[in-house]
Order: C-alpha cells, then structure tokens, then sequence
C-alpha cells in the first residue's frame, strides 16, 4: 500500500449547518489572529526605522554606514543579536505561555483565554508605545508573546469546534485570514510612519498594536463557548442546546451523542500531556510536532519579519523596501483567500503538495539570482529588472505558502486530536511553532551574514522533505467529523497499527470508510 495515495471518505454527515450566528462568532474569534500578525509584520518595518535603530540600536547604523563605504559585507549590515532579540523575544515567552493556556483552556474554557490573550498583549502595547529603554521594550515584548500564547492557544480550538464538519476547514482558516490581514495592516502603517517627522513613528507603529487587542479582549466578553468545552466542564443540557443553536436545528441527537461519548472518554483521562505520549495518540503527537515544526523551516518568517531588512539588504530604497513589503501582505491576504475557498472542496493534501513544490522553486530562483548578483561577498546591485524579478518570485513563494502551509498549520493538528488530548495537542502545536519561530527569528540576520543566498537553498532542502511528509504520512482529513477523526488514522497505512479498535467511535456498517 503506497503512502501517498490515502483519502479518507468522510464522516457521517450530521443534520444542520453554517448559521449567521457560527458565522458570527468565528469571525470574533478570529480576530485573535490579528494580534500575532500585526506584531509579525510589524517588526521588520520598525528595525529598518533609522529612528528606533539610533534609540535602542545605534552599532547596526554604523554597520549600515560600513555598507555604504564598503568596509562591511552587505549579506552583514543588519547582524546584532541584540536587533533580534527584539523581534524573538515574543516567540520564546508565547512558547512558555502556551503550556499555562492549555491548562486554562481545558478547566475554563477557550473564551477565557482569548480574554485573557488579548488584554495581556494591549499591556505589552502600551509599554512598547511609550518605552524609554531596551529593558521596557524587551519587557513590553515578553508580554505581547504571553497573549499571542494564549491567543494562539484557543482560537483555532475554538473555531474547530464550533465549525460543521464540511465548513470546518474554511472556518478556521479565518485564524490564518486574520494573521495575513494583520501583517498587512502592519505593514501599511509602517510605510506611513515611516514619513512621520520628529523621529516617532516606530512608537506609533508598537502602539497601534493595542487596537487589534482591544478588539479580542471585547470580542471575546460576547462570545459562546463551544459545546465540546461546555460538557468538558460538566453541563450536558446546556452543551446540547448550544450545539442547537450553533446548527440551527433541534435534531444533533446524533452528534449530541458522539461528543458526549468523547467527553466522558476524556473525562476518565487526568493527565493528558502524559496520555498524548501514549502509542493510541501516536498519529497525533507526531503531527502536532512536526506540522508546526516544518511550517517554521519554510523560511516564510525569514519574509514576514524582516521583508523591509531583508529587501533593503537586497539593494532596496527605504520607501522601495516598505512598498515590497506591503505587496507582499497583498498577496499574503489574496492567497490566505484561495485556501479558504478551495480547502474544504479539494482537502489538505493536495494545497499542501502543491504549495510545497512551488514554494521549493521559488526559494532555488531567488537564491540563484541573489548568489550570480552578489556571490559570496555581498558586493553588487540588482537594477530594476532583477529587483523586480527577486520581488515577484518572492511574492510567488508567499501565495504558495498563504494557501498551504500558513493556514494548514493551523488547521490541521487543531482538527486532528480528540477532546482528552485536544488542549495537550493544540500546546504542543503552538510551542513548537513558537519555538521555532524564537530560533529563525533570533538566528536569520547571523545565518544570512553567514549562508549569505545559500540560505535559501537552505529552507528549499526543508521543504522538500516536509513535502515527502506530507506525501506519505498525512491522511486527508476534509469532511471529517471532529470526534470521528480515528477512523481516518485507523485507516491508514502506516498509522493503522497504533489505533485500537475501541478508539474508533461507534464502529458499524452506517460511518465512514478510509480507502488506499
């Protein structure tokens, strides 16, 4: 049986479907996605700001003085630990964050911890829009990444669980839709206060991040709870007449039925960070770990962060720089579009390979043109012909991942573990990602000066063998009811032999099949 040719036929289809009011509430939930990525795309326009280099950075303008003598290598200018430390610092305290907002999660809810997540990054806003120091701006970070933790925690739970299974695809991926419409917002605002005179625009850019969080933190005082999280927490009657509202019909005994069974299954569980390391739960330890994990080594916040440092290392004005990276947020937020309408009709696999491939190709042009331009010392301009060309090849490889890998990461491991490890799974998700997020942000100015254009061939390698992965060992899971999801890994080639029968709710002649 060959790996890569696995599809799963579906669940069992329950009675009801999209209403205004699971409409609603999806779209406030994710709203969370706004926070994390406004501060994506934030960062990167702030540390090109000559201003807030000279306050809290001043030795990368004399590198970038360097540059313009020649006395520095151009690969070089913007390599300080402490300029990273900056933008990384969020991704390490979101990571630490993330282990406290499953617990909350899991004991009181998902809205809650949106709550929560918001009004801990408008604090973190606040302290970076009126900082007079490295410490408070460093400090205002650490409080930013606690509520991305959190927001990054819950929300794609949240939009998972209230989501019909045939929507549910579509529906959470306004998480994703959030984040790239945040980075762009961002990057918009940095290209105006970029022109601000008196030198304060970057405090501008750090403090407009309180208006995203202002929004979560409101939006999540309205929302419903789900009903996986309502009978998590002991209130049967009232988790059923929520999942009738959220259908908009008065019959879900059936799917009333299976989230009870996978809530009283989760109820025997007491400490799920030790089951998820059981042989049952195999599939999705190793999904929740590596889905993140290579999401990260694609190398797109190597883009997202530093696109204005990265453009402006690559011989772009500063104004040419802000507009490369607002074109890209352009095609971020389009692309985050096609996902959206094509996920749930032709599944996960095929935008996963399919983006792979591109994003792979992508990556080996850019890097061949930057290396035959400005080979391994740095020396060399692109005219405008070439800057175009680097340009539109790196929006190429950005599309490819807004409607891949970017909102799958999100997707996928949210929707694949059932409700006793479902808050392990989903700390897990957002740890590594955060994780590895901290280690690209904090490592890519030194790998640049040090891999020079190698470094794209570099991330090219990764997603290579993340697409083998993806081939091979990720099931599609399109249409399937969330607590069904065993029946797809019992299916499966290779995840077959750690499912035991007695985990694939209600077995019969009446619920789906995987076939190979």
């Amino acid at each position: 049986m060959a790996g890569g040719a696995f599809v799963a036929q579906g669940g069992r289809n329950y009675e009801g479907g999209i209403t205004v009011f699971v409409a609603v509430t999806c779209v406030i939930a994710a709203m969370g996605g706004l926070i994390f990525g406004y501060d994506i795309g934030i960062s990167g326009g702030v540390t090109s700001m000559e201003q807030f280099l000279a306050k809290f950075f001043p030795s990368v303008l004399v590198k970038m003085k360097n540059v313009e003598t020649g006395e520095e290598n151009t690969y070089c200018k913007f390599n300080s630990h402490l300029l990273t430390l900056f933008t990384s610092s969020l991704y390490l305290a979101a990571l630490v964050a993330s282990f406290f907002a499953s617990t909350i999660t899991r004991r009181f809810g998902r809205k809650p911890t949106m709550f929560m997540g918001g009004l801990v990054f408008l604090l973190g806003a606040i302290l970076n829009g009126i900082t007079q120091s490295t410490l408070v701006l460093i400090i205002g970070r650490l409080l930013l990444g606690v509520g991305v933790g959190f927001a990054n925690q819950s929300v794609p739970v949240y939009l998972s669980e209230m989501a019909p299974a045939k929507l549910r695809g579509a529906l959470n991926m306004g998480f994703q839709m959030a984040i790239t419409i945040g980075i762009l917002a961002a990057n918009l605002v940095n290209y105006g206060t970029a022109k601000i005179k008196g030198g304060y625009g970057w405090r501008v850019s750090l403090a407009l991040a309180g208006i995203p969080a202002v929004m979560i933190t409101v939006g999540a005082l309205f929302l419903p709870d789900t009903p996986n999280s309502i009978l998590e927490r002991g209130n049967p009657e009232k988790a059923r007449k929520m999942l009738q509202r959220i259908r908009g019909t008065d019959n879900v005994d059936e799917e009333f039925q299976d989230l009870l069974e996978a809530s009283e299954a989760a109820k025997k569980v007491e400490h799920p960070w030790r089951n998820i390391l059981q042989p049952r739960y195999r599939p999705q330890l190793v999904i929740c770990s590596f889905i993140p994990f290579f999401q990260q080594l694609t190398g797109i916040n190597v883009i997202m962060f530093y696109a204005p440092v990265l453009f402006l290392t690559l011989g772009f004005k500063d104004d040419a720089s802000l507009m490369s990276a607002v074109i890209t947020g352009v095609v971020n937020v389009a692309a985050t579009l096609v996902s959206i309408l094509t996920v749930d009709k032709f599944g996960r696999r095929i935008l996963f390979l399919e983006g792979g491939i591109q994003m792979m190709a992508c990556q080996i042009a850019v890097g061949v043109m930057i290396g035959l331009k400005f080979g391994v010392h740095g020396v060399g301009t692109l005219t405008n012909t070439e800057a175009n060309l680097v340009l539109f090849m790196i929006c190429a490889y950005v599309a490819a991942f807004a409607w891949s890998w970017g909102p799958l990461g999100w997707l996928v491991p949210s929707e694949i573990c059932p409700l006793e490890i479902r808050s392990a799974g989903q700390a897990i998700n957002v740890s590594v990602n955060m994780f590895f997020t901290f280690v690209i942000a904090q490592g890519f100015l030194a790998m640049l000066c040090n891999m020079k254009f190698g470094l794209f061939f570099f991330f090219a390698g990764f997603v290579l063998i993340m697409t083998i992965f993806v081939a091979f060992f990720m099931p599609e899971t399109k249409n399937v009811p969330i607590e069904e999801m065993n029946r797809v890994w019992k299916a499966h080639w290779f995840w077959g032999k750690y499912i035991p029968d007695d985990a694939v709710v209600g077995s019969g002649d009446d619920k789906s099949t995987g076939s190979v």
